[in-house]
């Protein structure tokens, strides 16, 4: 009976300590900074690891009246680049974390999923 408290108590140590490193990472992803651009860089955004916009420069070619629609369209790819490379970031990030180690209950594809990973890349990823 004592030794079913004893491991709970660990687990609950545990799960402590990853609460605290979680937020050290939440930290850490609204310092760091990714950028994704569109038109060859003519559209640049940039976001941080929690998927907040921070900034975004336009080439000042692109501000034609006629060319509204491309410029619509290198906004959303710019913002889509961001995005996508901010997930794979954050996924990195918690990855680094565990330190590899596969996830409990369907954790680690949820996190493959954020990141916009295919399964096998990802299977890739954890062997190496």
């Amino acid at each position: 009976m004592f030794d079913g408290l004893k491991n709970l108590g660990a687990l609950l140590k545990q799960a402590q300590q990853l609460g605290g490193q979680m937020g050290k990472v939440s930290e850490e992803m609204r310092r760091r900074r990714v950028v994704g651009t569109a038109g060859g860089g003519m559209v640049e955004l940039e976001v941080n690891g929690m998927m907040e916009a921070l900034r975004c420069q336009i080439d000042p070619k692109l501000l034609n009246p006629n060319d509204r629609e491309l410029l619509e369209d290198m906004v959303v790819a710019a913002v889509n680049q961001a995005l996508t490379k901010g997930k794979q970031m954050h996924a990195d990030a918690i990855r680094d974390m565990t330190g590899g180690l596969p996830l409990p209950g369907g954790l680690q594809d949820m996190l493959a999923k954020f990141a916009g990973e295919e399964k096998e890349d990802r299977d890739d990823d954890i062997t190496a």
